[in-house]
């Protein structure tokens, strides 16, 4: 990358994400998943672009960890404890005894129906059993199933992605057939309490830190956000623990905080980043892919992904979650609800990157089963959930709270600091006096928001939050700038406007008598 190239490789991305994320609505009507859209994307460039070609597979495992990093961080965030902990263990089976029994009803008629060598077998059967943490998000979200339901299937793409890593490693670095299988267990047993414990600590350290950091800006609370939560992947990474693990748990712990400070900004920025990182990822591995390979693995992936969804997910499904005593209908939607999605790709391109014989097969043949799952499967999700009654009506369905669309309301809101000094100490909300449509909407005194009305009076260090329409919105900050220079005896704005009267049901006499309180108040 040179200054020559930077402009053009610029106008080339952001034209990618401009085209992606136009075609998020597009495929929402077509009732397909964007993510579908990202990676047919990425396989058209590849193929009619020679210049756009990626073909570092080990560069592209590093982008995927970052990129499945900020995904899980931004999932994370948005579940809730309490909506976890009564699925915690289900999703745990899932993750865990849910992974082993896809890896083994996958790989066997994979060796003794397709003969492919038994290393590259239980490659591909260990990375179709992870779920993907963005399809699942990004899909899920938009059904209208129960909470319990939902998080447990959220829960376990969190989860296992952190065991299905390990065992891709192992195997690829051919440990698997060399080392015993009691080692390998008990290292994937510590990679993941480890994470979680990581995770834990790093959750609560971040609970307990954001809230005391008194920034200057409301912008910098998300980059602290995340820099904790890429800090608890890196911590646990470096201590050979799961790092997915860590921060899934520690964006949970985060997420659940009641005095996280700027929530909503650090949820919107974590979603923003969550985004780009979808359509990053998803663009970069089909640019890795090499469409002139794939009908060479089509007839193992047909094997492999008809094994994987009509006999190994369903079956894990009952397995785990029988002993938790979860219904018949919703164990076969769990059974149906495995989505795939980037998270296989980046995993079946580790093997690529350390070389390992037949690993091109392994890849290709994962993302012929991903794109395949995603037309067949993810549209028809709607369907199966009305169809065994899991789906809840619209009344029923969580309501869910968002900012305020000022911006479209083409309203601001203005803070303000009440020093000891300001003319504004003593004098009442209804003699501020401001321009029609401009109201004090809130109080915060001594750090708790205050009831207020027209009888409430301004205090020295009180800090007010003023909502206008963005056309007043210079009267209204030249008002209170006036009265906070002269204050109740200021003289009116100049500026035709209509005007709120200074003093209202309060007499000159009155308003006086406030003034010389005021006086006195600023003067203790």
């Amino acid at each position: 990358m040179t200054l020559e190239t930077l402009a053009p490789a610029l106008l080339v991305g952001a034209a990618i994400v401009l085209v992606s994320i136009l075609g998020v609505r597009f495929a929402g009507r077509l009732g397909v998943p964007g993510l579908l859209l990202y990676l047919g994307l990425g396989l058209l460039l590849g193929t009619f672009f020679e210049e756009l070609s990626f073909n570092d597979a080990e560069l592209g495992v590093i982008l995927g960890y970052v990129a499945l990093i900020l995904i899980l961080a931004q999932g994370g965030l948005t579940t809730r404890v309490s909506e976890l902990r009564p699925v915690l263990w289900p999703a745990l089976a899932l993750a865990s005894l849910g992974v082993l029994v896809s890896i083994t009803v996958v790989a066997i008629p994979l060796i003794f129906l397709m003969k492919m060598d038994t290393q590259n077998a239980l490659l591909l059967a260990t990375v179709l059993a992870a779920t993907d943490a963005a399809a699942v998000f990004s899909v899920l979200r938009k059904l209208k199933l129960s909470p319990r339901l939902r998080t447990l299937l959220e829960g376990e793409a969190g989860f296992n992605d952190a065991p299905v890593v390990v065992l891709v490693s192992v195997i690829a670095s051919g440990a698997f057939g060399t080392d015993p299988w009691w080692s390998i267990a008990l290292l994937i047993v510590v990679e993941l309490v480890g994470g979680a414990v990581i995770g834990v600590l790093g959750g609560f350290a971040s609970r307990w830190l954001l809230p005391r950091l008194a920034l200057p800006s409301v912008g910098l609370y998300p980059i602290a956000a995340m820099a904790l939560l890429i800090a608890t992947y890196g911590a646990a990474a470096v201590l050979h623990t799961s790092g997915f693990m860590a921060v899934y748990v520690a964006a949970v712990l985060m997420g659940s905080a009641t005095r996280l400070p700027h929530r909503r900004s650090i949820i919107g920025f974590a979603d923003g980043l969550g985004w780009i990182s979808e359509i990053g990822l998803f663009v970069m591995l089909g640019l890795l892919a090499d469409v002139h390979r794939l009908p060479a693995a089509l007839g193992i992936a047909v094997v492999a992904g008809l094994a994987s969804v009509l006999l190994a997910r369903p079956l894990a499904a009952f397995v785990s979650l029988t002993p938790f005593g979860w219904g018949f209908k919703e164990r076969v939607f769990v059974g149906v609800a495995g989505l795939r999605g980037a998270v296989p790709i980046v995993f079946a391109a580790i093997p690529l990157g350390l070389a390992v014989n037949g690993s091109a097969t392994v890849f290709d043949a994962t993302l012929i089963v991903v794109l395949a799952l995603l037309v067949l499967q993810a549209p028809f999700l709607p369907a199966i959930a009305r169809r065994l009654g899991l789906s809840l009506p619209d009344e029923a369905a969580e309501l869910e709270v968002e900012n305020a669309p000022l911006d479209a309301m083409n309203a601001v809101v203005l803070a303000m600091d009440i020093q000891e000094e300001s003319g504004l100490v003593g004098i009442f909300l209804s003699e501020l006096g401001m321009p029609r449509g401009a109201v004090v909407s809130l109080i915060v005194r001594d750090g708790e928001p205050i009831p207020i009305d027209g009888h409430s009076r301004l205090r020295p260090n009180d800090r007010i939050l003023v909502v206008c329409p963005g056309s007043v919105r210079v009267a209204t900050e030249e008002r209170l700038r006036i009265l906070s220079k002269d204050g109740r005896l200021a003289t009116w704005v100049r500026e035709p406007m209509e005007i709120v009267p200074l003093v209202t049901k309060t007499s000159w006499p009155r308003a006086l008598l406030n003034r010389i309180e005021a006086t006195v108040l600023r003067d203790q």
